[in-house]
């Protein structure tokens, strides 16, 4: 049985991954993304859940705060993964060097989680991707402004933030901050990732009996996460994908079930 290997990207590997991903995304149109960051240090008024309200909150955090590490699961039509000629599957981590946390803004309970489930601070410090020449390959890459790959998050509207932050400082030349309007920043997403973005979260408000997060829903539809490595980028793209390839099977039968909830970030619905 092919076991899923996590590619850990570092400064020192960073353009040989990006070559090995640019050799074969050609066949792997589906990507799914997570992220991890310092926490939550603005909170939103449950009172005030609105779109706009949302975003303006997740925008403040974003604003402030460094990306830890982005994780990428490529895969075909059917739930495969790049083997690259072995007999393993692989996905990719990538480990920021931007973030302090002597220094940095952070949620103390967030940090301790992810300490918990063994991230290195200081190893992504001193060893870590340069966010800007990593902004820069990912445009090189073919993975962006290209509407034939399908890109995949649950709960997306932060991973999004994060990458759109990355993306327009690096490369539309903007200052380090998201626009101040929600339709503006959902327009920079569908600029980068196109127009079939699928977020989990969004999808199973049509799936009867799935609700909660990333774990409970893979849970309930009995899917077996245990090699899984909980808040890594890398394993939580993977159960993102699981997930996804599941609820397609069990709820969208056509193609068209599914493309017209495309392009719609859970809790920044534009109606």
């Amino acid at each position: 049985m092919a076991v899923v290997m996590t590619r850990s990207v570092w400064s020192f590997n960073l353009e040989e991954e990006f070559h090995l991903i640019r050799r074969v995304m050609g066949l792997f149109p589906f990507i799914s993304m997570d992220t991890e960051f310092p926490g939550v240090i603005f909170q939103s008024d449950p009172t005030l859940r609105q779109p706009q309200n949302n975003y303006t909150v997740m925008k403040a955090n974003v604003d402030c705060m460094h990306l830890v590490q982005v994780g990428l699961t490529l895969s075909d039509g059917h739930g495969n993964l790049p083997t690259f000629g072995t007999s393993n599957r692989f996905i990719w981590e990538f480990n920021f060097c931007e973030f302090d946390v002597t220094c940095h803004p952070h949620a103390p309970d967030s940090i301790a989680l992810l300490r918990h489930q063994g991230m290195d601070f200081q190893k992504n410090k001193n060893f870590g991707v340069n966010i800007v020449r990593f902004a820069e390959l990912m445009m090189l890459s073919g993975l962006l402004c290209n509407n034939h790959i399908h890109w995949i998050t649950f709960h997306g509207a932060y991973d999004f933030g994060y990458m759109v932050k990355i993306l327009s400082h690096h490369f539309l030349y903007t200052q380090p901050l998201l626009p101040p309007n929600l339709g503006d920043f959902l327009k920079l997403v569908n600029f980068f990732f196109g127009h079939t973005v699928y977020d989990v979260k969004h999808l199973i408000k049509f799936c009867p009996n799935l609700h909660g997060g990333l774990d409970k829903v893979s849970e309930s539809l009995g899917l077996d996460n245990s090699a899984r490595k909980s808040h890594h980028a890398g394993s939580d793209s993977l159960v993102t994908l699981h997930v996804f390839n599941q609820i397609k099977r069990l709820y969208f039968h056509t193609q068209n079930d599914l493309a017209k909830h495309a392009g719609v970030v859970y809790g920044l619905e534009m109606l």
